[in-house]
């Protein structure tokens, strides 16, 4: 018997090495989970479509392959909107099947349709609609194809009668992948060169591009004698046994980072596409590599721009520029990051006060080496960047690009499916976490031994700083929280909650002990503040504002905690 549209799909995204389907059954998907049924594709059930995104888009992430997510017609589809936004702008290689109503009814105004194409066209590399049979089996290798190759999210929308149509044509199309490389011409590299042979103060700033290059990465800065700053997206591949390492700058950033890029004579952008221009040095030459050309001089204007990939590139520049024997300026980046780190870590002074930072890292402490890292939005994705150290086999996403709420756990959800047999850790604010509480369910349900961390800080803190930092009152970001490990417990999960700095360790060990779904809630000190490498004037006159603000509203005790907590000494 010829296969009808629905088992074409299914087929032809598992043989592009799809493992699993995130979603909720029903209505015009029915045929499409039937076909599953039959396949060795997983069918992964959740309670908001929304989480299916997240996991999808963090299963993809971190394993590089493809992952599918199927919604019914209208609602069900368009709830994973933001889930799928936020895998497109991490690069995740996801395929969603979004099923519509009967093709005949299109245009009518049926109950339930939705023009899904309008709407996912913005958060994909592929979008198109399987009007006829005969289209599914070339339409369904080219999204698998373009979501491998131009790693981002591809879309089919097929309405329900389609999905049982059974197309006359028996071409056996397919998805392929490529390895290929950029690598520029020598007159290119011209100009550049020229710039680093100066000498001076050179910077190495490193971006997501540079996933492949690491080692071409640390050779070049080798012969430069140049730190490496890099942006929060590239953590994973350029913090670890890096002699030359400075941390990012930014926001999320420390002073370390932050004058090795402010400061420098010459900079060299790798794969780099860094959105903040404040954090950029005044004068100093840029060089900009990047394997897009739309890529070049996007974020910042550049004197050089290099169309190629940065492994290519950096070994075509350390074949050909002259080794910079000065050590002064690594060395002096190097000091201001190793004493930054140590000031942002701020030890308590009392028992009843944890900060987040001693959660954090009491966290990567004791943790293992190979642990998987996800982080929510916010104050608790600083602290990951900042202090959950990256390996070999020890990575961590977050939503950087899209820069959503709720990301962590879900993503979290998808990441320990990939991989059962590692340490899988979500640390989640109280905001993000109660944002999308529900699939906690599918933790217990499908026994999933997600390790989750809640930072309950009672508060949008992040909310709250940018407030304070405009020199206004906070409002609105006051949470009135459950006991989280209490409804952990009360749904099925391990749950506990800590309140005393000196009981962290312990609970610690206990919760990543679990064979199980676990959730560990943290009291953490309400006032701490994310503080920048470089804290400008006008945020000082801003923080001082709203200091005078409180006291004249009556909430002078709140003042005296914010300095306790971030302006004196442990």
């Amino acid at each position: 018997m010829s296969a009808n549209v629905a088992e074409i799909l299914v087929n032809t995204l598992q043989n592009a090495g799809a493992k699993r389907c995130y979603g909720v059954v029903g209505d015009s998907l029915n045929h499409f989970t039937d076909a599953l049924r039959h396949s060795d594709v997983e069918w992964v059930g959740v309670r908001h479509e929304e989480v299916g995104g997240f996991a999808a888009g963090g299963e993809a992430y971190m394993t590089g392959e493809l992952t599918l997510c199927a919604g019914s017609c209208g609602p069900g589809s368009l709830h994973f909107v933001n889930g799928l936004f936020d895998a497109h702008r991490n690069n995740a290689p996801v395929v969603l099947i979004a099923s519509h109503i009967a093709l005949g009814e299109v245009g009518s105004q049926f109950p339930q349709e939705v023009d899904q194409t309008d709407i996912y066209k913005q958060c994909s590399v592929f979008c198109e609609t399987i009007a006829s049979p005969e289209q599914a089996p070339r339409m369904a290798a080219m999204a698998a194809q373009a979501a491998l190759a131009k790693r981002g999210v591809a879309v089919l929308v097929v309405p329900g009668d389609v999905m049982t149509q059974t197309p006359q044509s028996k071409l056996d199309f397919q998805a392929h992948t490529f390895d290929y490389s950029i690598r520029p011409s020598a007159e290119a590299l011209v100009p550049a060169v020229q710039a680093l042979n100066k000498g001076g103060k050179i910077t190495i700033f490193a971006g997501a591009g540079c996933e492949n290059a690491r080692e071409q990465v640390i050779a070049l800065a080798e012969k430069l004698n140049a730190p490496i700053a890099w942006t929060s997206r590239a953590k994973n591949y350029i913090e670890y046994d890096n002699p030359y390492q400075v941390g990012m700058t930014g926001v999320y950033g420390l002073e370390g980072g932050y004058h090795a890029v402010a400061e420098c004579d010459t900079l060299l952008l790798l794969g780099c596409s860094f959105a903040f221009a404040q954090f950029y040095p005044d004068g100093a030459k840029i060089i900009q590599v990047d394997h897009e050309p739309n890529q070049i001089g996007k974020r910042y204007p550049v004197d050089v721009g290099i169309v190629g990939s940065v492994a290519d590139t950096c070994e075509a520049l350390n074949q050909a520029v002259k080794p910079n024997e000065h050590t002064g300026w690594l060395e002096k980046c190097q000091k201001r990051y190793r004493k930054s780190l140590e000031k942002s870590a701020h030890d308590t002074r009392s028992n009843t006060t944890i900060h987040p930072q001693e959660l954090t890292l009491a966290i990567d402490r004791l943790s293992d080496e190979n642990a998987l890292f996800t982080a929510d939005t916010g104050s608790v994705n600083v602290w990951m960047l900042r202090h959950i150290h990256s390996g070999p086999e020890r990575k961590t996403l977050s939503s950087l690009q899209h820069g959503t709420m709720a990301n962590a756990y879900p993503q979290a959800l998808g990441i320990q499916l990939a991989y059962p047999e590692r340490q899988v850790i979500a640390l989640c604010g109280d905001g993000g976490l109660s944002m999308l509480m529900g699939d906690l369910l599918t933790l217990v349900q499908r026994k999933i031994p997600l390790k989750i961390a809640v930072y309950n800080n009672q508060s949008l803190s992040f909310v709250e700083l940018e407030q304070k930092v405009e020199g206004m009152i906070d409002a609105y970001t006051e949470l009135e929280n459950p006991d989280f490990g209490g409804v952990a417990r009360a749904i099925g999960l391990w749950g506990k909650r800590v309140e005393r700095e000196d009981e962290l360790d312990d609970a610690v060990t206990e919760w990543l002990a679990q064979p199980g779904p676990a959730l560990l809630e943290v009291m953490t000190n309400p006032m701490e503040l994310v503080m920048p490498p470089k804290v400008e004037a006008g945020q000082v006159g801003a923080t001082a504002l709203y200091s005078a603000k409180a006291v004249l509203s009556g909430r002078m005790d709140e003042v005296v905690h914010l300095v306790k907590s971030n302006f004196l000494k442990r």
